[in-house]
């Protein structure tokens, strides 16, 4: 992980500065830096990144604002910057396609461990606790690294979502909490435990990070969003995805 190429986007030198003396210290030399959105949407347009650091004020237009259009580009974990603290904020940039907020000011050990386990769950999705590929299987029970649930199937090898045979982009951080219930079909979690093993910040978790992600997963593979039948919620409980849902497999 440590050759990751990191791309910060902030007006502020000063923030620049401390984040890439931080994450050199940690090994990563491969930090570029931008100062505005425009700066940030061409950056992406012509090399490719591992991550994204992006600050929401910024001059002419906000972080908020150019995050669809880095969305284009690139489907590496995007993490949001801000002096603004607010549920609605943070909410707005998990809607727009960031994978995680940090709030300003901000511990940099903080910053560097999310961006330690953003980049682990990006670039290593199929890596286990030894270091061997992980053994993904198919619905059918054959070995392979595909996830069929009929409408939809998941390729954990390709990184690929497919709904009804076409491809649907997919966020890296909504990928992975897809992919992380498909390996668990059936089985409920709870928004704590999908935030461990996923974002693997237990202490830190974020009951409405997941809520977000969890809409963003249903809006690419459910018939009608507001009315799941793959990706359900037990009240009170949490969440499970549905190997066989009842009522609407193979509707048009």
């Amino acid at each position: 992980m440590k050759d990751a190429a990191i791309l910060l986007v902030d007006d502020e030198q000063a923030i620049i500065e401390l984040i890439k003396t931080v994450l050199h210290k940690e090994g990563y030399t491969r930090v570029h830096s931008s100062g505005t959105g425009e700066e940030a949407i061409a950056a992406c347009r012509s090399h490719t990144y591992d991550l994204i650091v992006l600050d929401v004020m910024l001059p002419g237009r906000s972080g908020i604002e150019i995050c669809p259009f880095l969305r284009e580009t690139t489907n590496a974990p995007i993490l949001f910057l801000s002096a603004r603290v607010s549920d609605f904020d943070k909410l707005t940039g998990f809607a727009v396609g960031g994978d995680d907020y940090i709030t300003k000011p901000f511990n940099p050990l903080e910053l560097v461990a999310r961006i330690r386990s953003q980049l682990r769950r990006y670039l290593e999705p199929l890596r286990g606790a030894d270091g061997t590929a992980d053994k993904a299987y198919e619905m059918n029970g054959e070995p392979g690294s595909i996830y069929d649930f009929g409408r939809f199937q998941v390729d954990a090898e390709a990184g690929e979502l497919k709904v009804e045979g076409e491809k649907v982009p997919c966020p890296a951080l909504v990928f992975q909490l897809l992919l992380f219930l498909c390996r668990h079909p059936n089985r409920l979690f709870t928004k704590s435990e999908l935030y461990e093993q996923v974002w693997g910040l237990g202490a830190l978790s974020d009951d409405n990070t997941v809520m977000v992600h969890i809409h963003r997963i249903r809006e690419r593979i459910e018939y009608e969003p507001a009315n799941p039948v793959f990706l359900v919620n037990v009240r009170g409980m949490g969440y499970k995805l549905v190997q066989q849902p009842q009522g609407r497999i193979g509707r048009v």
